[in-house]
């Protein structure tokens, strides 16, 4: 094995999977520094694992461990504190235009209030789908469920998203009427 490929190897994964998989855990175990942690112990479990382990599921890989570790982190936190205080996080970028940037954020606050009344499992293949970009099959890998339900949900979700905003800002998350 060729330790300095295995290094590079890492090194872009982190570079690739850090920023997503620290907003997926942040959402579950509600705390950014928590999800941090669990991340770092992400990346620590994949560098004992031998590539060839992972390879062609890296990301399914990553998001499991880390779906795994937060779930840890947030049933140890409620054993803890049965009531904890859960926000949500939101990582900044850069903006060009302050107005749009403005509207931006307005309805991200309105799609984030909206999705907080859909059901967690909706949710988090909501957030896999259309933050982190995998598909129905990863999603299911992730979540142990299968690739139809993962679509049932989303499907679901954004029906419920789209009627739910509709009623509630007709002119302007909606995008049209609800189907």
């Amino acid at each position: 094995m060729d330790l300095h490929a295995d290094v590079d190897w890492i090194t872009a994964t982190v570079e690739e999977f850090e920023g997503p998989l620290v907003r997926y855990t942040a959402r579950i175990t509600g705390d950014l520094e928590r999800a941090r942690d669990v991340v770092q112990d992400t990346f620590m479990k994949l560098w004992k694992q031998p590539r060839e382990a992972v390879d062609g599921h890296l990301a399914e890989w990553l998001f499991t461990v880390c779906r795994h570790g937060a779930l840890d982190v947030r049933r140890k936190e409620t054993r803890m504190n049965p009531s904890p205080d859960v926000g949500a996080t939101t990582v900044a970028g850069p903006e060009t235009d302050p107005a749009a940037s403005v509207a931006a954020d307005e309805a991200h606050t309105r799609l984030l209030q909206l999705m907080g009344t859909l059901p967690e499992s909706q949710q988090e293949v909501l957030r896999l789908k259309f933050q982190n970009g995998l598909s129905y099959g990863e999603i299911g890998q992730i979540t142990k469920r299968t690739a139809n339900h993962v679509g049932v949900l989303i499907h679901t979700g954004l029906k419920t998203l789209r009627a739910k905003a509709a009623l509630r800002y007709p002119a302007g998350l909606a995008g049209g009427s609800p189907s």
